[in-house]
This record gives structure tokens, sequence and C-alpha cells, in this order.
């Protein structure tokens, strides 16, 4: 008789959340998907949806992933769906983010938020980079997938 292992083979459900959906959330939902899609099924939400910002859409390109295509919704649109991780992207999202039902993974990641840079369009890019780059980190470090 063989040993064997049983993989899960459905997708993890990955919920992003930041205040406005337009940054922080928007620039992780489009990065998990294209890193690691094959494993999540993601999305992203804000508890006072504004919009995605075109500087979001920018920087994201610059590294050959397009969310130009995204959305920038409610975190109420999701309420009573199961997720495996719940992860806020800032303090304020952290503060009033609903309770989700289910068993998952609560996480936050305390990220500046870009939209608030200062400067010219070249130094509020930076900004939007830095932010970009510290993302791609965390999905790395926190959500690559372990075969």
């Amino acid at each position: 008789m063989y040993n064997t292992v049983v993989r899960d083979m459905r997708k993890k459900r990955v919920l992003f959340i930041c205040t406005h959906n337009s940054c922080r959330s928007q620039m992780a939902e489009g990065m998990l998907r294209a890193f690691y899609g094959d494993y999540y099924e993601v999305y992203s939400a804000g508890t006072e949806p504004a919009g995605v910002d075109p500087c979001s859409i920018r920087v994201m390109s610059e590294g050959g992933i397009d969310i130009s295509g995204q959305s920038s919704k409610s975190v109420n649109e999701f309420l009573g769906q199961d997720f495996d991780y719940v992860i806020t992207v800032c303090d304020g999202a952290k503060k009033t983010c609903p309770v989700f039902s289910g068993t998952h993974r609560k996480v936050h990641w305390d990220l500046e938020d870009p939209a608030r840079a200062q400067g010219d369009e070249e130094e509020r890019l930076k900004v939007f980079r830095k932010v970009r780059d510290q993302i791609k980190e965390r999905i790395i470090k926190d959500l690559r997938p372990r075969q």
C-alpha cells in the first residue's frame, strides 16, 4: 500500500483590504494574481472605495503587470464570503475592517499610502514604486505557495 499525500486542489481565497482600494490593495491583488494565480483566487476591496489611482496602474505596468482592468470595490460586496486570508494593508482598514465568517488567517501589512505622496510626478511615482516593491517582498515572503 502506498502512502499518498492528497493536496487540496482548491485555490485559496485572498482578500486585500485598504481604505480606498485605489493603490496598495489594487497593486497587491494584481501582483498576487500575476505571481501565483494558479494557487490563489484574489480580490481587493476598500472600506471607502475611491477608484484605482492611475499611478498604481503605471508603476505596475513597469513590472509587466496590467491592473488597468481592475476596479475599486466596497468591502461590503464580500461580506458573507469565506476567505483563507484577509489581509489589511493600512491601519485605517485594520481598524474598520468588518469581521468575516469562516476560517481564515487575518494578516496586517502596514504600508505607507502612496496616494498621499507630495511633490512632482516623478517624486510621487518614486513613492508608488517603493510601496509596490514592499508589496512584492511581502507576497513572496508570506504567500509563496508551498510545494
